[in-house]
């Protein structure tokens, strides 16, 4: 092969490693709109009492609170769940424990991405609350109490946030026949974490889409930035089935000294 030959496939395949990144980024604004147009669209709804949905919070209030009386043993697993392993205050223990982590590892950018992402979810959630203002649901006889207001719910949003970060941070360290393992526990824990909130009765079926969404919308946006990072950078492209940085799994401890283009060549 001609030294001409080689120039030219490099050159073609960074344009199409380009052409790549710039659907994923695009991607993922794509996503924080859609998400965010979807939570304030729910929050219109919320507002304004919109019939179908107030009957659709209250039958499914209803009708898991009357299974949650008949089922006290089950009731116990689902507190035990919402309030000790799925807790927004074990969750986020566990963020801050993996950005120390990152921390020491001296993967400085990506240990902002993780806090940052972390305190945002947490700080727009409960701005929403205030602004809000929605009462809890109230039913005969409830099963579990919980204070504060109720849209949207902190639990799904603090759900949301803390799995991205733990699922985009450690994938590149999971073999990869194992990823689709780590992205199926991630998913059903923040729809198990939902469940848990509408079953025990302390929010409504649509606060807790409002928490998914609203989640959805912080991961997605700082995840987005972080990307533009990486390309601003110059450094290697990433593909988000494997974290959003995939050097973290090399043996060089500064994860941020990545490989530049994919040919080897370290960020300065």
């Amino acid at each position: 092969m001609s030294a001409r030959s080689a120039v030219t496939g490099l050159r073609r395949r960074r344009r199409d490693a380009d052409r790549r990144f710039g659907v994923r980024l695009f991607a993922s604004a794509a996503v924080s709109a859609v998400a965010a147009v979807l939570f304030g669209l729910l929050l219109v709804l919320v507002e304004s009492g919109w019939q179908p949905l107030r009957r659709l919070d209250a039958g499914a209030a209803r009708w898991l609170n009357r299974t949650a009386l008949d089922h006290p043993a089950w009731t116990g697993t689902l507190r035990f769940l919402s309030d000790v392993v799925w807790d927004p205050v074990t969750l986020r223990a566990a963020v801050a424990l993996l950005t120390l982590w990152l921390l020491y590892r001296r993967a400085w950018r990506l240990a902002a991405w993780a806090a940052v992402t972390a305190v945002a979810g947490g700080l727009v959630g409960l701005l929403a609350k205030t602004v809000v203002e929605r009462a809890r649901p109230s039913l005969p006889d409830p099963v579990a109490h919980a204070p504060g207001y109720s849209f949207p719910s902190g639990h799904a949003m603090a759900a949301t946030t803390s799995f991205a970060v733990l699922l985009l941070v450690l994938l590149p360290l999971v073999r990869r026949n194992l990823r689709p393992l780590c992205w199926a526990v991630a998913v059903l824990s923040v729809l198990g974490v939902g469940f848990t909130r509408i079953a025990l009765g302390v929010h409504w079926f649509s606060d807790v889409v409002g928490g998914w969404t609203l989640g959805l919308a912080v991961v997605a946006l700082t995840g987005w930035s972080f990307e533009a990072w990486r390309a601003d950078a110059g450094l290697g492209r990433t593909e988000m089935a494997e974290g959003l940085e995939p050097e973290l799994s090399g043996e060089d401890p500064e994860a941020d000294g990545a490989v530049a283009d994919g040919v080897g060549r370290r960020e300065a």
